[in-house]
């Protein structure tokens, strides 16, 4: 991998963590307790606590991504960086500009 993919890597990742915080303060309002006395009848305060728990669920892995692609960021300049981490070959810059947390190349993943 050249420096230009390399700063073009580093550019995406920044923005993926921006846009991450921001969707990550969003959900967090998303995910607060729903009080009882809440003027939800029964059936819209279910839907509420249904949402709430998919929020949830999207909030968790959007943490965990966050968190990878910080751990991205702290790697890009190594020597590793971008090199399976199963077979030891090249990922490629596909891969990378989607998924730049990507440790593994497509087959070692699936």
């Amino acid at each position: 991998m050249n420096k230009k993919e390399k700063d073009s890597l580093k550019d995406k990742i920044s923005e993926d963590i921006t846009t991450l915080k921001e969707q990550i303060a969003i959900l967090e309002e998303k995910v607060k307790p729903i009080s009882p006395d809440c003027g939800l009848g029964r059936l819209t305060r279910l839907e509420a606590m249904g949402e709430q728990d998919v929020n949830n669920k999207i909030l968790d892995e959007s943490r965990i991504r966050l968190t990878r692609l910080g751990n991205a960021l702290l790697r890009i300049d190594k020597a590793m960086f971008g090199v399976c981490i199963e077979c030891e070959e090249s990922i490629g810059i596909g891969r990378m500009s989607i998924r730049p947390e990507s440790v593994k190349c497509v087959d070692c993943a699936s």
